[in-house]
């Protein structure tokens, strides 16, 4: 008799009849994408059809209909924190992420379903948000689906979906601003103050100078070959309209970072100098 195949298929990995495995490719292979964000991460699970000279929207996946937004399972995405779409908020968490295509205007779910294979089974009842975005149509042909993360900043994010020639951009934020400062207050009364760490997010993000600069000094008194620091304290003095201070620190840090080997330092510091001649 001839041996007969096991009809098994996961992942790409065929069983025969003797119980060997053969390893092929999978049609959509899986991809876990992960992206630091604010004070924690994205993270989107999914597996990634090709296009493979079929016609994908508004054929192989119908319009108005909801869809895994991907092949196999349907696609998960965990957010670290809460976050928030079009001025709502969603809880940290991990969602479903299903949409509903259409050609002018796409439906983007978040559904706390996540047993499902594609979407059989899908209920609206178990939806957490709906958000509409518009699709955008590119030029060439994007062959396999694929998500990213682009344009980070320390309170916002796009999350990009992308296949055939549509291109979908989710924006997000997220609120860091009173989390760092509940955590600057309380890591200030322990016996190791990141006094650098704490200095540089109040000038990074326009809050009191003088006690930036106030923490800076700590830091350099730490350690006073900390040119990084001093570097900082220069940038916060210019802020502060003391452009003899400023000049005073960038020359240290050019003699300490020279000692070190740290050209990029000495280049940051030669340009405050050149910027500071502008500085009335």
């Amino acid at each position: 008799m001839k041996k007969i195949a096991l009809l098994s298929f996961v992942g790409g990995l065929f069983f025969t009849a003797a119980g060997q495995a053969l390893k092929v490719p999978a049609p959509s292979p899986v991809c876990t994408f992960k992206q630091s964000v604010g004070l924690s991460e994205i993270t989107i699970e999914y597996s990634r059809p090709g296009v493979k000279g079929r016609t994908v929207f508004g054929d192989l996946v119908p319009f108005g209909k909801v869809w895994r937004t991907g092949a196999n399972a349907s696609t998960k995405i965990t957010f670290g924190e809460e976050v928030k779409l079009q001025g709502n908020s969603i809880p940290a968490g991990t969602y479903a992420f299903f949409t509903i295509p259409d050609k002018d205007e796409w439906t983007i779910i978040f559904n706390k379903n996540l047993t499902l294979w594609g979407s059989d089974g899908y209920k609206s009842e178990e939806d957490v948000m709906r958000i509409k975005v518009k699709p955008v149509s590119v030029k060439d042909t994007i062959e396999t689906m694929t998500f990213d993360i682009t344009d980070l900043s320390s309170t916002s994010a796009n999350i990009i979906f992308s296949w055939e020639q549509i291109r979908l951009v989710i924006p997000i934020a997220f609120e860091i601003d009173s989390k760092v400062m509940k955590n600057i207050e309380t890591v200030m009364g322990a016996d190791k103050r990141p006094y650098f760490q704490s200095a540089n997010y109040y000038f990074e993000n326009g809050k009191d100078l003088k006690q930036a600069l106030a923490w800076v000094n700590k830091a350099i008194e730490q350690n006073p070959k900390a040119y990084w620091a001093v570097m900082l304290k220069a940038r916060i003095q210019i802020k502060l309209k003391d452009k003899t201070g400023s000049n005073s620190s960038a020359m240290k840090v050019i003699t300490l970072a020279k000692a070190e080997g740290d050209d990029n330092y000495i280049k940051m510091a030669e340009k405050l100098l050149a910027d500071n001649k502008l500085v009335k």
